[in-house]
């Protein structure tokens, strides 16, 4: 019988399968052992982000009444129900991974969890000691006499519910409080041990002296939970006269949306657990219960411990970029070539390099600079706030809407806008989600623009964990095109044919569609063709359909998804052709890369999108065309070192499952992040030997001039 496969696989399954490759590695016992309980803390924060937003979005879909199908054919209320029973598998896995494999490895290596039970009798005196001194002042036990008395909890923030005996009043009835554990005391309390680090949960330490905040009741029961609410609120700010006040409010909603997730102690009583589900107004499907710590994203305070090194990655501290030399102005070195930096291999130092310089340089007129994300204490910010004060023009888009990190973003604006740079909020309607910035500079034979185009953040934290890309250049036509790409956003011009650039959401799409179409027809034509694609996620159909057009017409595609994949590869007729694999590794993946043969041109591209509809078509987002040749040859390596990784790349198959793929023959061990920093410290090597056998003279001052 012939095997038929869907033609999209669903967008939020596809997801879960990029998490569960995430706890693979936490269950690879060949990587450090913290390394591994890192892998095991992420999956649970991913989680938490995609009950928040996409379970909180199809609960709005199912409230509703919203039957429609997605590309894949379900409905959203049918795939509630598969999600839940696919989380509550990995939920499972992830516990048993931490409980069977993690922490008695973690035990053995001198770090040991204690339980609130089992605390020696010197332990159990500090912790009283604890409790009594700090935690017993801290938390206040809320008594909730019916359900429509719950408090009002913070999202994810661990809370212990106790069973009471009945009163008097009514012997049948148990009486509930919940006693919240909010955020200011630490959730590890530190013990003493005769051998290596001990510690004990915060919860079970109130567990263990519940009963002091309820004195003359009977305590019958407790259980830790932790609640997840839907934080997929938008915002229609072309209704919103005042955005910095409508991203308040999208705040302030999120403290208030419905319970899509609880956790709870696997220890509960049925009568405490019934109580918190019509409490909260949760189904059974939305309940998950731990047999372990709950939160296990909190685990990564556990990763940075002092001590335990042999149980982590060895360093690879990024490299400097050879064509930087160290003392020369970065206007100089980019007046002679672009620069192309694959981070974190090569430090993200000269992008903050660039714009330190341009804050103080006298002859920098003006600053343009779009931020979506930016780390708490910001060195570029300080350098904008610096070149305002110093009376340049200094523009910032700050994007408000970027999720999650909206009250950073709007407290970074108003210190902005306090320093005298001039702050828009995005555009109406759409994220700006673009990665660049423009230093316009007066120079002896003019105006000359420099430009940083990136595929990351403008954070200087996540560049050292993210894979990224960054191009920067002084090249005449894409500097022009940034000016009038930046203007159209702040301004009310509409948005200008560019000579190099695309730009979503006018015309990016109509670009990608016909590169892979100019394939299709050099394939039809008799002609070689080739499309090589690294993205974070690929989802939209109407792009997945022209894959699929070329692959029915012969073009090899090869292409590196690291997250959420719809397109269905392999399958005969449609996309035996395609090729997909994920590369999950210390680094996140996270550049987006493009490379379409065109008749052996080698088209090459870096972007900020990925291929979703709500990148291509509600964000403002940028394709930018890599054509120096050696930035260009760089970028190409890196994609076929991506493309060769036998060792952290997982092969996509038609049913939806992803296989590790393993050296094959007497084919050598390739591990493409390995590799890359490998290639970063030769490049170093190779300048450091160049610059010993060449006599450079120290010129005069004015001597080139």
């Amino acid at each position: 019988m012939t095997q038929t496969h869907p033609r999209f696989f669903n967008r939020e399954l596809s997801w879960l399968e990029f998490n569960q490759r995430v706890l693979d590695e936490a269950r690879d016992d060949q990587i450090p052992l913290l390394e591994r309980l890192k892998f095991i803390a992420i999956t649970g924060s991913n989680l938490d982000e995609f009950f928040m937003v996409r379970v909180g979005g199809l609960r709005v879909l199912v409230n509703r009444g919203i039957t429609t199908n997605d590309p894949s054919g379900m409905t959203p209320l049918a795939q509630l129900d598969s999600i839940s029973v696919r989380a509550h598998q990995m939920m499972a896995d992830q516990y048993e991974c931490f409980l069977k494999e993690l922490e008695p490895q973690l035990t053995a290596a001198g770090l040991r969890r204690v339980p609130g039970q089992e605390l020696s009798e010197r332990q159990a005196k500090a912790v009283e000691q604890v409790f009594d001194g700090e935690i017993f002042s801290v938390l206040t036990p809320m008594a909730i006499a019916t359900c429509a008395e719950f408090p009002l909890l913070g999202n994810q923030t661990l809370s212990v519910c106790v069973q009471l005996a009945p009163s008097s009043d009514a012997p049948g009835k148990p009486r509930f409080a919940v006693i919240p554990l909010g955020k200011v005391l630490p959730r590890f309390l530190t013990l003493s041990a005769e051998r290596g680090t001990a510690y004990v949960l915060l919860e079970d330490v109130v567990g263990r002296f519940v009963e002091r905040f309820f004195p003359g009741e009977v305590v019958t029961g407790h259980a830790a939970f932790r609640i997840t609410r839907n934080a997929d609120f938008s915002l229609r700010d072309d209704l919103a006269p005042d955005l910095l006040a409508g991203m308040e409010d999208i705040l302030l909603a999120r403290k208030h949306g419905e319970c899509v997730r609880l956790e709870v102690a696997a220890c509960a009583g049925p009568e405490l657990v019934a109580f918190l589900k019509e409490s909260l107004a949760v189904e059974d499907r939305d309940v998950f219960f731990a047999p372990g710590p709950i939160d296990l994203s909190t685990l990564m305070q556990l990763t940075d411990l002092k001590g335990f090194e042999q149980h982590r990655y060895e360093p690879w501290p990024a490299q400097a970029s050879p064509q930087v030399e160290p003392g020369a102005s970065m206007f100089e070195t980019l007046a002679r070539r672009d620069l192309l930096l694959l981070h974190p291999y090569q430090s993200f130092e000269p992008v903050m390099r660039l714009i330190e310089e341009a804050a103080v340089d006298p002859d920098v007129l003006a600053i343009k600079q779009i931020l979506y994300r930016t780390s708490r204490n910001s060195p570029i910010v300080t350098a904008l706030a610096r070149a305002a004060q110093r009376g340049k023009s200094v523009t910032a888009i700050v994007e408000l809407k970027a999720r999650f990190d909206e009250a950073r973003n709007i407290e970074w604006a108003r210190n902005l806008e306090e320093a005298g740079v001039q702050v828009v909020y995005g555009v109406k309607g759409l994220k700006t989600h673009a990665k660049t910035c423009i230093i316009v500079r007066r120079e002896p034979q003019g105006i000359q623009r420099y430009v940083h185009f990136g595929t990351g953040n403008y954070n200087e934290i996540t560049s050292r964990i993210y894979s990224d890309a960054s191009l920067l250049t002084s090249n005449e036509e894409l500097g022009a095109d940034a000016v009038m790409f930046f203007n159209a956003i702040t301004g009310y011009s509409q948005p200008q044919r560019y000579r190099k650039l695309e730009a979503a959401p006018i015309g990016l799409r109509t670009r990608l569609l016909e590169l892979i179409e100019g394939e299709t027809k050099r394939k039809l034509a008799g002609q070689k063709a080739a499309i090589d694609v690294k993205l974070n996620a690929l989802v939209d159909p109407e792009l997945i359909e022209s894959l699929y057009s070329a692959s029915q017409a012969g073009v090899p595609i090869r292409l590196n998804i690291r997250g959420v994949c719809c397109l269905v590869p392999g399958v005969p007729g449609l996309s035996e052709n395609i090729r997909v694999v994920s590369v999950i590794d210390r680094f996140l993946e996270h550049a987006r890369v493009l490379r379409f043969h065109h008749g052996g041109d080698n088209l090459v591209f870096i972007s900020s999108a990925d291929w979703m509809q709500r990148n291509i078509d509600r964000r403002i987002e940028l394709l930018i065309p890599v054509e120096d040749v050696p930035c260009k040859t760089r970028l190409v390596a890196a994609l076929e070192t991506y493309f060769d990784d036998n060792v952290k790349a997982r092969l996509l198959n038609p049913s939806g499952q992803y296989t590790l793929l393993k050296p094959q023959g007497r084919k050598k061990r390739r591990r493409s992040q390995e590799l890359l920093y490998e290639d970063a410290c030769q490049q170093v090597k190779q300048a450091e030997q160049s610059r010993r056998t060449t006599f450079e003279p120290h010129m005069a001052p004015g001597a080139n001039s």
